[in-house]
C-alpha cells in the first residue's frame, strides 16, 4: 500500500513540474521563430531531455540502448514500435535531430502544440485522404534535404505491451519514394508508462534499435513486412 501510494505521489509530481515547466518554456520558444528550423529544434529539444531528467527524479525511470551502432550518419526514417508518450521524448536524446509525422490536429494543443509546430513536424490533414499522402511526401523531402530524419509509428497509436496493432503502410511509402533508408526501433516502454493511466512505474526501459533497412528497390509492402517482422521478433526479447 505505502508503495503504491509513494508511485502515484512521484507520478503526480511528475505531472506537476511539467506542466509548470511547459508553459514558460512553450513561451520562451516562441522566441526562437525567426531562426532556421535545425537551430529552432536544438533549442526545443531541450525541454524533452529535461523531462527525462525530471523522470528519473520523480519516478525512478531509466533506459539502455541495444544496437546503438545501427544509427546511420546521413538522415534517415525511424519505424517504431508506440507505447506511450516516454519515447516521444527519448528518441530527441537517442536519436539525431529528427521530425514526427502526426496528425494536424495536435499542433492546436495549448502550449504543447505550439512548441510542437515550431519544431517543423509533418503535420498530416487526414481529411484530404489520398491527398494527404503527397502532402507526407513533399514535406518529407523537405525535411530530409534540411538533414532532419523523420519518427513514424506505423500501427498509428499507442498499443498496449505484448499486442500487436496494425503495422500502415505509410512510413514504408515514404521511404519507397525518398530512397531514405529505414531503422526499426523496438522498446517495451508501455511496462513503465502505461497507456492512459497517471501511476507511472519505476524500472529500466529497453530500446532496441535494429540494422539498416534499404528502401532502394523495394516496395513499400516488402518494406512495412520486414520492418514488423523485426519489430515484433525484438518485441519478444526484450519483454521477457
Amino acid at each position: 500500500m505505502l508503495k503504491a501510494n509513494s508511485m502515484l505521489f512521484r507520478s503526480i509530481l511528475f505531472q506537476l513540474g511539467m506542466w509548470i515547466f511547459t508553459i514558460p518554456f512553450t513561451l520562451l520558444s516562441l522566441l526562437t521563430f525567426p531562426a532556421p528550423p535545425m537551430y529552432r529544434y536544438k533549442f526545443i529539444s531541450l525541454w524533452a531531455k529535461t523531462m527525462l531528467i525530471w523522470l528519473k527524479w520523480t519516478c525512478n525511470i531509466s533506459f539502455i540502448i541495444k544496437g546503438s551502432a545501427n544509427i546511420p550518419k546521413s538522415p534517415f526514417i525511424i519505424l517504431s514500435k508506440h507505447q506511450s508518450a516516454w519515447e516521444t521524448l527519448a528518441f530527441q536524446k537517442i536519436f539525431p535531430p529528427q521530425v514526427w509525422v502526426m496528425k494536424r490536429e495536435l499542433l492546436f494543443v495549448p502550449f504543447f502544440g505550439w512548441g510542437l509546430a515550431m519544431t517543423s513536424p509533418i503535420a498530416i490533414d487526414r481529411s484530404l485522404g489520398k491527398k494527404s499522402l503527397n502532402q507526407m511526401l513533399k514535406q518529407g523531402l523537405d525535411r530530409l534535404k534540411k538533414s532532419f530524419c523523420i519518427v513514424i509509428f506505423p500501427e498509428g497509436t499507442r498499443i498496449k505491451p505484448k499486442e500487436i496493432g496494425k503495422y500502415h503502410i505509410g512510413g514504408a511509402w515514404l521511404a519507397s519514394k525518398t530512397k531514405a533508408p529505414i531503422v526499426p526501433v523496438a522498446h517495451n516502454a508501455g511496462n513503465f508508462w502505461p497507456k492512459n493511466s497517471i501511476i507511472k512505474n519505476p524500472g529500466v526501459i529497453t530500446v532496441s534499435i535494429g540494422k539498416v533497412i534499404k528502401s532502394d528497390k523495394q516496395k513499400p509492402d516488402v518494406l512495412i513486412k520486414k520492418t514488423q517482422n523485426w519489430i515484433e521478433k525484438e518485441m519478444l526479447e526484450i519483454n521477457v
